[in-house]
């Protein structure tokens, strides 16, 4: 999701210093202040900071306007057909993000977005991996095709594992694995759930680590997914509640008489 203004994307060691900072905060759920950090003056900057602020929405459903305020400007500046392809590929996922969580919707502007970054990146380039994810979240959530959506995610599997991206390698996994739960293939959620938990808590991105812990305890049985589920409440509370849409998983199923 992230493109990067310097060296690194501040998950390691000797990546440039201003990567590092901008990782923690976003990592803490500190959107904001993590693009207070970037100074949008090159395409590359600006483009990472469209999606800090893009990604913020999605997670607090809060800060729509400023998100849409820096897209603008990282499409002004983008030159190359990559980077008009990472930054329509940007609005496509803000447009998604407003639509899945019934704030406006945009179902065809995420489309006709991802489309045009589909045809502006060029296939096997980093960014298309991304892409590929998130063509899965529009197939999985919006269009309800889960076929579509493990196709695109597995695309999206092998860039992120050609690239070496384990941030994204984190969601491709959470979201195969998602869609094995669905079909009752437990054993291959549960290692799917796992290996999402486990690269997050490795780059410390903690803010997805309590989505990845609820989703790990859907998968097991008790009392694991109870431990599991209490952990994940308390990162969620630690964060103030972020993401807003875990609440309704953390919440138990009502008893029946």
């Amino acid at each position: 999701m992230a493109h990067p203004a310097m060296s690194g994307y501040g998950t390691t060691a000797g990546d440039d210093p201003l990567q590092t900072a901008v990782w923690r905060l976003r990592s803490r759920a500190c959107w904001a202040d993590a693009a207070a950090l970037l100074e949008p003056h090159t395409a590359s900057a600006a483009l990472q900071r469209a999606a800090l602020l893009v990604e913020r929405c999605l997670y607090t459903e809060q800060g729509w306007a400023e998100a849409e305020d820096a897209l603008r400007t990282a499409e002004a500046l983008a030159q190359s057909d990559d980077e008009r392809g990472a930054a329509a590929c940007e609005r496509g996922q803000l447009a998604y993000a407003s639509t899945l969580l019934a704030v406006r919707d945009r179902a065809d502007e995420a489309r006709a977005a991802l489309g045009r970054a589909a045809a502006l990146i060029a296939p096997g380039a980093r960014g298309r991996a991304l892409l590929d994810f998130r063509r899965g979240l529009l197939a999985e959530n919006l269009a309800h095709s889960p076929q579509s959506a493990r196709a695109a995610y597995r695309r999206a599997h092998a860039g992120a594992t050609a690239h070496d991206d384990p941030l994204l390698l984190s969601f491709t996994w959470r979201h195969l694995a998602g869609l094995a739960l669905r079909e009752g293939e437990l054993a291959e959620a549960r290692h799917g759930f796992a290996e999402s938990l486990r690269i997050r808590e490795e780059l410390g991105y903690l803010v997805g680590t309590a989505p990845a812990l609820a989703s790990l305890a859907d998968a097991e049985t008790e009392p694991e997914a109870t431990r599991l589920r209490a952990e994940a409440g308390r990162l969620f509370r630690l964060l103030g509640g972020v993401p807003t849409w875990l609440a309704d998983q953390l919440t138990p199923p009502a008893a029946t008489a």
